[in-house]
């Protein structure tokens, strides 16, 4: 599942003065709700392209790619190729940044999402590895760097403008939006593989079924890029990022001067990324190799458990706005690591515990990733929180998301299910760390 900016980072909780995006006077052409739908349009293509990867690496490539390998070792190969987008994507942050620069946000964009839409149709054309060999595992793992340099540059600073836009009492209803990308992406990859798998052979499926999925994807992009250029190439839309100073600055430039905000951004929301995989990827891995559950209800649980996910993503905004987003993301922290201590039972107690393992990771992840996004962004310098704000994305997804499939199920596999819960308590270790201290700079600079 490659998320994918996307995974957003809204430049939210600022302190300044919130306008009106509907002013008549100046930008009348450019509504909140108009916003909002560039938004949720963009972020779940990029979630479906994420996800449409994430589960081909549980039920393709192992057999498709590494037939030579056990199932075990050729599905910890295939998430070794899932964490390399991960790895790239602040290179990619850095060189559509200074496209962006030079050409406008446009350009940036239509260039990133071509990127991302040729990489992803290529990987339908993929040869097997009994027809090219190692080959086809080489060109799999280019098209997946492209993949992570395209998803750096997608950023397009909409989740941030209508964050910032809000009313300072519906702040987190604004944050969450974005958010909510994730549970559609997922809904609409899983349904599409389940649909798949039951409805041909195994043979079918691994031959050629599997491929469907990233025409789809192809397609989805293609509707995302001219929804967002709708907005992008906007004067309007381009007056009010001047207006609140969301324009590009060099990466070496924010690194220099505002490197550990950076790192504290990141850090805050460890404990949401890292449960991000540890309930979609990692469990559909796991219950597959050690249990005798069909493919089709692990995903039906799961897609389930996504519209779970998308209620508690906005029941967070409404939290948000009235308990503060940092006391939501602690509680949330403290609730997910009392969630990784049952994680191992559950996952070991058959149809159901894994049913509700599932079920409650994923109410925990809409809480927690709802409110995940620019939980201290408001510490950047104003010209600084643009890309500042995805750099903050990039490392936290690098840090919690990208090698936690891999790990997690390497580590169960060597020293058990136990493995689960020092990986998500390492994060809300973080969060808690990350959170406290940022109190502590506020407490400083007053």
């Amino acid at each position: 599942m490659s998320s994918p900016a996307s995974a957003t980072y809204p430049a939210a909780g600022f302190e300044e003065s919130p306008a009106s995006l509907s002013r008549a006077d100046t930008h009348e052409d450019v509504t909140p709700s108009e916003i909002a739908v560039g938004v949720i349009i963009g972020r779940s293509s990029e979630y479906f392209d994420f996800f449409v990867f994430g589960i081909a690496c549980v039920l393709v490539f192992p057999s498709f790619l590494f037939p030579f390998l056990s199932r075990l070792d050729g599905t910890l190969m295939a998430f070794a190729l899932l964490a390399v987008a991960f790895v790239v994507r602040p290179v990619g942050t850095a060189i559509s940044m200074a496209i962006q620069r030079r050409w406008g946000r446009g350009t940036k964009l239509t260039i990133a999402l071509f990127l991302l839409g040729v990489c992803t149709v290529g990987m339908a054309f993929l040869p097997g590895y009994k027809d090219a060999g190692l080959t086809a595992v080489v060109a799999l793992l280019i098209l997946r760097i492209g993949q992570g340099l395209a998803l750096g540059g997608s950023w397009d600073g909409l989740p941030s403008l209508l964050a910032m836009s809000a009313p300072k009492e519906r702040r987190g209803w604004f944050a969450m939006i974005g958010q909510l990308g994730a549970p559609v992406g997922f809904v609409l990859a899983a349904g599409l593989f389940a649909y798949l798998y039951s409805s041909l052979s195994v043979q079918e499926f691994l031959a050629w079924g599997w491929r469907y999925p990233f025409f789809v994807a192809f397609a989805v992009n293609v509707v995302a890029l001219f929804a967002r250029l709708r907005l992008v190439v906007g004067q309007s839309y381009a007056e009010l990022l001047q207006e609140r100073e969301l324009q590009p600055v060099p990466v070496s430039r924010v690194i220099r001067d505002e490197g550990s905000n950076v790192v504290l951004g990141a850090f805050a929301a460890l404990a949401s990324f890292a449960l991000f995989h540890l309930v979609t990827v990692f469990p559909l891995s796991w219950i597959t190799l050690y249990s005798d559950q069909p493919v089709t209800q692990i995903l039906g649980v799961q897609i389930v458990g996504a519209f779970l996910a998308a209620g508690a993503i906005m029941v967070s905004g409404w939290l948000s706005d009235h308990l503060g987003r940092r006391k939501l993301l602690g509680g949330m922290a403290v609730l997910i690591g009392v969630f990784s201590f049952m994680a191992p039972v559950l996952l070991n107690s058959g149809e159901v515990g894994s049913t509700m393992f599932l079920l409650l990771g994923f109410v925990l992840l809409g809480l927690s990733y709802g409110q995940a996004s620019g939980t201290v962004t408001a510490n950047f310098s104003p010209q600084y929180r643009y890309t500042g704000a995805a750099l903050s994305a990039d490392l936290a997804w690098i840090i919690g998301a990208a090698f936690a499939p891999l790990v997690a199920l390497y580590l169960s596999a060597q020293f058990g299910l136990l493995a689960v819960t020092v990986y998500l308590l390492s994060g809300v270790a973080c969060t808690l760390g990350a959170l406290n201290l940022n109190r502590r700079m506020e407490r400083r600079d007053r």
